[in-house]
């Protein structure tokens, strides 16, 4: 499976908040979005999980156009925006269950993976208490968890890991890893570490414009593999890919 991107532009009046980006995004490894906030990182995501419309450009799925038909999108879509909400006068167990029936799922096998992502998220003893009652790192992984229930073959993820402790992110970034095996995972960030952990592939944007497409290895060969000052000298220096 493969996402293309291909030259996306979008344009809110005179702004522009995406200037022609192209990607590859195959599944098999984790695909990492960063640049600063206001970059146009969830701008793109929103295009790709269908919601907003681009300016010019197309994003095909397998070779078919999800502007076109956004159903071939969102049936294989699991989406986790950078403002997800959720219902504070339902428990975790009865929000993940109304989503679960948002999205068709079978009521057993939902069940069942409810139990799961409660127990990696480390919110299994919190199951009934009210989500009025989380932290906000505690409704950030119930955030997460809407958007792997279905086993979904699109998983995109924007800052997600805003809000959680050390330990948690190691155990979302295990989890990304381990899904991307099979599919494809793209996740926004403008964290560096989360993406040196887990990123086979990587996209810089800067200002709707892509400074930079290709491996951890390339992004950091004049850097000596670091990757945070390679990230500062792609920001100062503004090269623009070919």
């Amino acid at each position: 499976m493969t996402l293309s991107i291909k030259n996306i532009t979008k344009n809110y009046g005179t702004t522009q908040a995406l200037a022609g980006i192209s990607l590859e995004i195959p599944s098999g490894g984790v695909f990492g979005l960063v640049g600063p906030n206001g970059a146009g990182k969830s701008t793109l995501m929103k295009i790709l999980a269908t919601l907003i419309a681009p300016t010019a450009g197309d994003c095909d799925l397998d070779g078919v156009n999800i502007q076109k038909q956004p159903n071939a999108m969102r049936r294989v879509l699991g989406y986790l925006p950078q403002d997800a909400a959720v219902y504070p006068n339902l428990t975790a167990v009865e929000f993940l269950e109304y989503v679960a029936t948002l999205k068709s799922l079978d009521k057993q096998a939902a069940k069942k993976q409810i139990h799961t992502l409660l127990e990696i998220f480390n919110l299994a003893q919190y199951k009934k208490r009210r989500l009025s009652d989380y932290s906000g790192g505690m409704r950030q992984r119930v955030g997460i968890s809407t958007a792997l229930l279905g086993d979904p073959q699109v998983v995109i993820v924007d800052e997600p890991s805003v809000g959680l402790d050390p330990i948690e992110r190691i155990n979302l970034r295990n989890l990304l890893m381990e899904l991307a095996k099979t599919r494809i995972i793209l996740l926004s960030t403008h964290i560096i570490s989360d993406i040196e952990q887990t990123a086979t592939s990587l996209a810089l944007i800067q200002k709707g414009q892509l400074l930079f497409s290709g491996s951890p290895a390339d992004f950091t060969s004049e850097t000596s593999g670091d990757m945070e000052q390679a990230y500062l000298n792609y920001m100062n220096v503004g090269k623009i890919s070919a």
